[in-house]
């Protein structure tokens, strides 16, 4: 990877941010925009393919998330922050790349089978929602990205972007569109707080990154631990044990740790303890965070202009693109 290089990452604005998504992908996005030019995509025309009936969700989520990325140093001056739907282009890129995509590919895209199931879709599934890894496709092409961050669940979706760069490429001759390569995560997904599944603000089971300390607190002590280790002289599990789930992401003393998982393992350590040493490990982290985006809320039109003028630069980049695909199309009139 070197400077030259684009990057694409971003977010559906469906809630404010959580520790999940910064241990997970946020972190490293702050050390990315060093290296290479990075476009950040609040995704709210994606958000709205299964909140059409909430559009005021989406609206007021835009902004926080923007808050939450300026919060743990996301720069906009090192990386472009952009709202999907202030870039008409996308749209246009994703209504021509629908015109090579057969229905039974986007049924059988595993990411999108998966979240049709979870989310209780039939055959009443928005076609936007269907249709989604066609405009994921359009975000990635449209700034000519050659690195995606994504989890191994969200390799399909790689996968059939680089399908319609090649078939676009292929049927029109022309070496239009850039294929792409995933940057996978280092880091295991963090368990809700319940160990049930993943976070997510529905499921309440998240630690938000603005949460305050007496909040954090207080989902840490509800925190799923070892069902069986009710004395604390009793020996403890570590495997799906969320605290130490939580731990062994956020705890920076590896060795004390070990220490820790060995002293549990054997009994005689209690879960108060435990949960205490998590407190203190994720407020150390999260105070920063959470006093600069306090900062932030103060001016939500500063945060907006910004959001703008990122999203302004970001046109003229999909621009160009655009206009190499009209020309190949024969749309160049």
């Amino acid at each position: 990877m070197n400077s030259n290089d684009i990057i694409l990452t971003g977010d559906r604005p469906t809630g404010p941010l959580h520790i999940g998504h910064y241990i997970g992908s946020l972190k490293k996005r702050v050390e990315l925009q060093e290296k290479s030019r990075q476009f950040v995509l609040i995704a709210d025309m994606q958000a709205l393919t299964d909140n059409a009936g909430n559009p005021q969700k989406v609206h007021e989520n835009v902004l926080e998330v923007a808050m939450d990325y300026l919060a743990v140093g996301l720069d906009p001056d090192k990386s472009t922050i952009v709202v999907q739907s202030l870039v008409p282009e996308l749209a246009e890129l994703t209504m021509y790349y629908l015109n090579i995509v057969t229905l039974a590919r986007l049924k059988r895209n595993p990411t999108v089978k998966a979240e049709m199931q979870q989310k209780g879709f039939g055959e009443d599934v928005p076609a936007g929602f269907l249709t989604y890894p066609v405009s994921q496709a359009a975000d990635i092409t449209g700034f000519k990205a050659k690195y995606v961050p994504v989890g191994e669940d969200q390799l399909p979706m790689i996968e059939q972007t680089n399908e319609i760069v090649d078939k676009f490429n292929s049927l029109y001759g022309r070496e239009v569109l850039v294929r792409c390569a995933p940057l996978l995560s280092e880091v295991t997904r963090l368990p809700g707080t319940d160990g049930q599944g993943k976070m997510g603000k529905s499921t309440n089971n998240a630690i938000f990154l603005k949460d305050d300390e007496k909040i954090i607190h207080e989902k840490i002590k509800m925190m799923y631990t070892d069902p069986q280790h009710i004395k604390v002289s009793d020996p403890g599990r570590i495997e799906g044990n969320t605290v130490f789930a939580f731990l062994d992401a956020f705890d920076t003393d590896k060795v004390g740790l070990e220490e820790l998982k060995e002293r549990y393992k054997r009994g005689g350590l209690g879960d108060v303890k435990v949960k205490g040493r998590l407190f203190n490990c994720l407020n150390s982290e999260l105070s920063p965070i959470r006093a600069r985006r306090m900062e932030y809320s103060k001016d939500p039109g500063e945060v907006m202009n910004m959001l703008k003028k990122g999203s302004l630069r970001a046109r003229e980049a999909a621009a160009q693109t655009l206009a190499e695909v009209r020309a190949a199309l024969l749309l160049n009139y």
